[in-house]
C-alpha cells in the first residue's frame, strides 16, 4: 500500500504531463521497494 501511494502521489505531484520521466521514476520506486522486500523480509 505505501508503495502505491508514493507512485501515485509522485506522479500527481511533480510528473503530471510528463510520460517518460513518471513511467521511469514509478520503475525506480518499485525497484527501490523489491531491493527492501528481497533484503530485509525475506
Amino acid at each position: 500500500m505505501a508503495m502505491v501511494g508514493i507512485i501515485v502521489g509522485t506522479d500527481v505531484l511533480f510528473f503530471r504531463d510528463r510520460f517518460w520521466e513518471r513511467l521511469m521514476v514509478n520503475i525506480g520506486i518499485v525497484l527501490v521497494f523489491a531491493a527492501f522486500y528481497l533484503k530485509f523480509l525475506k
